[in-house]
């Protein structure tokens, strides 16, 4: 008994149209809000952008002129000459430049020898400033100390730049220029200079000096820029009637405010006045826009933003660093109330709320109205569903509404016992059937019963799209076969109107034509009155899968169109499921053939190996099942079993795919990812230069020359030798002498001289491995031959396993990954592969079992890394990798060692070995029948059965198939 809490549905009807309404109005309100504060935020930002680009530009308006004219008095003789007079004839262009522009307050010449020449610009009404008669407008400041007593002197000009009259200033002697900030920065620069904000003496206002020395870099040439004008351009840029805009340095000194009321300049207790700084204006705001970092602006566009709350007010702070082609940065910051930014967003929210709360108030009673209407009969047909769920089906249902989906839902329920009944037959049925091929049948079987239909066609896509192929046919009420030929286009010509129904994927119904059965069953004629009712079939994904063709007497009323629509969507269900098992299976097939392929095309020494073993131990296996007497004459195995072998032998090698190419491939014993003989060679070649060294050297402190060249022919003669042995140790053999041991040692001892520190250039790990030992001073003797320390690569922990390892396994580690010490390797006895390297290659099969019990096999196919990780071993317990006994081994595991074998033997494609004959695989498998390493029930079944020659038919070159007397391979020790 459900305990839960419940409610009408009129309750819920009415809840839910109640909080759609919150919502909405709440959401609207939310989203207008936070749009509407996104956009102003947006769009202060981005006219902070824009103040930034005017305040920048007019920045470089007043500075542009200002550095191309003292670029320009640079190269004027007045920047070079020694006397007033001289200096005087430049005045011309002095008073052009500052007719020029109104920023410019003065130019002026800082000389090396502290001569200082300077013309001021004075506006009308201002004469009495400098003690200038009436009518001045151009002031000559004039400081001479070269060439005789020092002199200071003002002189006047008017417009005309006529004299009106000079007065000395001898108090001026004390100013030097060359002492002067302007001049110092100009002297360091190399190119315009500018120095910080100051506030002007002469006229009280706010700027920079500009200046460069001349090409000579004996004089500087300066102007004095004033920046009042930036305070105009900020105060137009005030984006609310609350913004706070300051231009300053980036010593934080105020060089322009966009607010009337902010002081730009601060007057010092003497009297002096000189640039306020942000911290000291007194008003939070532009102190919190001094605590911003400056360096993380960069050489970037995009401001700074900072949201900040100071006294009680929510603040916008932004900082932009103005684009000016200068080294001294400038930046704009401006401090935006929170509340005046985003008022009328916070208008639009709330007039959002009380619309919302508004339409609240009038749909409430509305949907409680209308959740009693629609809750009624759907509380009728609630008692009518259970009543279905009672499986009571003895009475009609009743139930009217205008609603047309409850009328629907009354029909519906009233057709549901029977299609119950015929669903929960069908998909017993089916589901039952788990071969492909017989399911077909009896699915068209059991859909032309479900609706009383007594003769139909199952149509499948085939290879083609837009084709279909017949797959069953029912010919009144009894099975036919069908002709599988007799393939359909999907065009205007498709019987049955398949082409019609697939492409409305609908079900389309239409009497049956003359002829036009036949077509599909060939066998029977065609029924008369018949009505046609095609079905398309289309998988979950709306992919086509085929189709059903029924042939029914009973109407096609849409109740019955209706069922028919469902019971080809089950079958088609069931078409695709079965067709998805059907591909999985194909496709992981596909998967083990294509890990085969690559694991084979690794490494030529590989060949076709993977691709043939499948085949040989199927034939095995086929063998064991058809034999009729012997050991094998009750082997079978089953469908499943026979998966599980088929899988195993495709995967008997996956393990290779960790095996490293240059261990399987080592054609030589000094080859690792290239051949080392290269460079024990060289080795050779320096000891060479050294004994011709050597000798040239005794021949130059008096030994005579046959003397010496006699010694040095005798030593190339030697190391010739020596290297050659080395060389032909290097491909290796059956077997090498103590004495040639002993001699690789002699000959590694001989030493050559290194210079060049070896620890240069190496990988990290390597360079561990070096510094286990101490560096010694170059230059140092090293042996030809040795074996060094970076040779020795460790195995890791994780590559090792004890005695009670999950898997089982037994084989001798050896206690390193790889040994390419060069004496290691050119002294081992047989082949070319170290301890270590002979490990790693049979350490294949012990990845192919890790990594076969990793996957998720299903049930039937739990021993399929059982039998791929067996065919190493031997019946005698002395294989790998568990060294298990032939009664501890699987029969199909016993069966894959035999085919591993003798592929092996036989193949072909192997560049360091021809293919063996069968007779001499057969002479050499009988041997290690008898020494216990294969099963020899299993190799007398082999050679009985015929298993070799079906084998060497197919897959073994002609003139490798000798004659063969089996008997003589099936006694025993004495045969072979």
């Amino acid at each position: 008994m459900n305990n839960r809490r419940c409610y009408p549905l009129r309750h819920h009807i009415a809840t839910a149209f109640t909080v759609l309404v919150l919502a909405v109005g709440g959401v609207t309100a939310w989203v207008s809000y936070s749009r509407g504060s996104r956009i102003l935020e947006a769009s202060a930002v981005e006219l902070a952008m824009r103040s930034t680009g005017e305040a920048g530009g007019e920045l470089e308006r007043v500075l542009a002129p200002a550095r191309s004219a003292v670029r320009l008095l640079a190269l004027q003789p007045v920047a070079s000459a020694g006397t007033l007079a001289e200096r005087m004839e430049g005045l011309a262009f002095f008073a052009e430049a500052l007719r020029l522009t109104d920023t410019i307050s003065a130019y002026y010449v800082g000389y090396p020898d502290g001569d200082f020449f300077l013309v001021r610009r004075i506006a009308a009404g201002a004469e009495a400033q400098f003690d200038a008669p009436r009518g001045t407008r151009f002031v000559v400041q004039s400081i001479e100390r070269g060439g005789g007593a020092a002199e200071s002197r003002f002189i006047f000009l008017d417009e005309a730049l006529a004299r009106l009259g000079a007065a000395p200033r001898p108090q001026a002697l004390a100013f030097d220029p060359r002492v002067r900030p302007w001049y110092e920065a100009a002297m360091n620069a190399d190119g315009v200079a500018r120095t910080d904000p100051y506030v002007f003496f002469t006229t009280g206002k706010i700027g920079n000096t500009v200046a460069v020395r001349t090409a000579d870099g004996r004089a500087v040439v300066a102007a004095d820029v004033e920046l009042d004008t930036l305070s105009a351009v900020l105060a137009r840029q005030r984006i609310t009637p609350g913004t706070r805009l300051v231009l300053f340095d980036d010593g934080r000194r105020l060089m322009g405010s966009g607010d009337p009321d902010t002081e730009v300049i601060v007057r010092e207790a003497d009297g002096s006045l000189r640039p306020a700084v942000l911290a000291e204006l007194g008003q939070p705001s532009l102190a919190a826009l001094a605590g911003i970092d400056v360096a993380r602006l960069g050489t970037h566009a995009e401001p700074a933003v900072e949201r900040v709350r100071i006294a009680g007010e929510d603040l916008m702070l932004t900082l932009a660093r103005l684009r000016v082609d200068d080294r001294r940065p400038a930046f704009l910051g401006l401090a935006i109330p929170t509340d005046e930014l985003l008022g009328e967003a916070r208008a639009l929210r709330n007039q959002a709320l009380a619309a919302a709360a508004a339409l609240l108030a009038l749909a409430v009673p509305l949907a409680l109205w209308l959740a009693y209407v629609i809750a009624r009969p759907l509380a009728r047909l609630a008692g009518e569903a259970e009543a279905v769920r009672r499986f009571e089906f003895d009475r009609p249902i009743a139930v009217r509404s205008w609603i047309r989906e409850v009328d629907e839902l009354a029909l519906t329920l009233d057709q549901m016992k029977d299609t119950l009944a015929r669903f929960l037959r069908i998909t017993a049925e089916v589901a039952a059937e788990a071969d492909f091929e017989r399911l077909l049948p009896q699915l068209l079987d059991e859909t032309a019963r479900a609706v009383g239909a007594d003769s139909g066609v199952l149509y499948l896509v085939g290879n083609d799209p837009d084709r279909l192929c017949p797959a069953a046919g029912l010919h009144l009420g009894a099975r036919v076969d069908v002709d599988a030929t007799a393939e359909v286009a999907l065009d205007a010509a498709a019987p049955f109107e398949l082409a019609t129904a697939i492409r409305e994927r609908r079900p389309v119904t239409r009497p049956l034509r003359e002829g036009e059965w036949e077509h599909a069953v060939p066998a029977g004629g065609a029924p008369a009155g018949e009505l046609v009712i095609a079905l398309p079939l289309f998988s979950r994904e709306q992919a086509l899968v085929g189709a059903l063709v029924l042939l029914t007497r009973g109407g096609a009323d849409p109740a019955r169109l209706a069922f028919i629509g469902a019971l080809s969507g089950f079958a088609a269900v069931s078409l695709e499921t079965r067709g998805l098992i059907r591909a999985q299976k194909a496709l992981f097939d596909a998967f083990l053939r294509l890990l085969a392929g690559a694991i084979d095309a690794k490494s030529p020494y590989t060949g076709g190996h993977c691709a043939r073993v499948p085949e040989l131990a199927t034939m095995l296996a086929e063998a064991a099942c058809e034999a009729t007497e012997g050991p094998y004459r009750d082997f079978q195995l089953d469908a499943d079993e026979r998966e599980a072998v088929h899988i195993a032998a495709w995967l008997h090698d996956c393990g290779k795919v960790t095996t490293p190419e240059y261990v399987v491939d080592k054609a030589t014993k000094l080859e690792n990812l290239y051949d080392r003989i290269h460079e024990v060679r060289m080795r050779f070649e320096v000891a060479k230069r050294e004994a011709e060294v050597a000798c040239w050297r005794a021949i130059a402190e008096g030994e005579a020359r046959a003397t010496a060249l006699t010694r040095l022919e005798a030593a190339w003669r030697e190391l010739d030798d020596d290297f050659a042995f080395v060389a032909r140790c290097n491909v290796g053999g059956e077997s090498m002498t103590t004495a040639e041991h002993e001699r690789l040692h002699a000959i590694g001892r001989r030493t050559w001289t290194r210079t060049i520190d070896d620890r240069l250039g190496v990988g990290h790990d390597e360079l561990a491995r070096m510094n286990a030992v101490a560096r010694a001073p170059l230059p140092v003797a090293e042996p030809l031959l040795a074996d060094k320390p970076e040779h020795r690569i460790p195995r890791r922990e994780s590559e090792r396993f004890g005695e009670g390892n999950p898997w089982g396994f037994r084989m001798k580690i050896p206690a390193l990954l790889y040994d390419r010490g060069e004496l290691h390797n050119l002294t081992v006895g047989r082949g070319t592969l170290t301890e270590e390297e002979r490990y790693k290659i049979n350490e294949h099969i012990i990845q192919t079992i890790v990594m076969l019990s990793a996957l998720p096999f299903p049930r039937h196919l739990t021993a399929v890394p059982e039998y791929a990780g067996g065919h190493h071993e031997t019946m005698d317990g002395t294989g790998y990798p568990r060294r298990l006994t032939g009664e501890m081994m699987s029969p199909a595991a016993r069966m894959l060692a035999i085919a591993d074998i003798f592929e092996a033997l036989t193949a072909i494609d192997r560049p360091y070995k021809p293919g063996k004959t069968l007779s001499e695989t057969l002479t050499i498998m009988a041997r290690m029948r008898n020494e216990r390493h294969i099963d020899p029930e299993l190799f007398e079944l082999f050679l009985r059965a015929g298993v070799f020659r079906r084998y060497a038919e197919r897959f073994m070159q002609p003139e490798q198939i000798d004659e063969v007397d089996i008997e003589r391979y099936l006694g025993g020790a004495a045969a072979v």
